[in-house]
């Protein structure tokens, strides 16, 4: 059998084949992307078709097939880029398209304003910042821990009130 007269018994299995695509797909768009693919995986494998026997299951088994090897890959392709997405900022370059001028105003008005606050506050501030617990801040300042608390709210308002213009600026 040639390619042409093949393509003529295929066509009449398109509905019933779409029907079943359509089962797969859960899409109608791709429901008749795979029909289309398998109606010419079987126009190019025809002369592997055994006269005789049943062209449609013949056919269901190419879509049942494409379709596997196509999820497959789909799924294969998403794993890649899952990996992707998990590289941290630390590992990436910072692009050369990105200006870093406003990130550096903004860690200058930090720093700032940090510097503006009472040492009294700063540091233990910056401890707790640095993953310190209010126990060990107490215990290395030798002050009490309620103390501790305290100071870091303090510090805590007083950069919440100088950095006050980024949160507007937000809005």
């Amino acid at each position: 059998m040639d390619q042409h007269e093949f393509s003529l018994i295929a066509d009449r299995y398109s509905t019933s084949l779409h029907s079943n695509a359509l089962r797969f797909t859960q899409d109608d768009d791709e429901a008749k992307d795979l029909v289309q693919e398998t109606l010419l995986k079987g126009v190019r494998f025809c002369h592997k078709f055994d006269e005789g026997t049943n062209v449609k299951a013949w056919l269901y088994v190419i879509m049942k097939n494409t379709y596997i090897n196509s999820y497959r890959q789909a799924k294969r392709r998403q794993e890649v880029i899952q990996v992707d997405d998990e590289i941290s900022s630390a590992n990436l370059m910072s692009s050369a398209s990105t200006n870093s001028g406003e990130s550096t105003f903004v860690m200058n008005d930090i720093e700032k304003a940090m510097q503006s606050i009472p040492e009294n506050y700063r540091i233990p501030f910056q401890r707790y910042f640095e993953g310190y617990k209010y126990e060990e801040i107490a215990v290395q300042m030798n002050i009490p821990l309620g103390t501790v608390k305290t100071h870091i709210h303090q510090a805590r308002h007083l950069l919440k009130k100088y950095l006050n213009k980024y949160r507007e600026g937000a809005k």
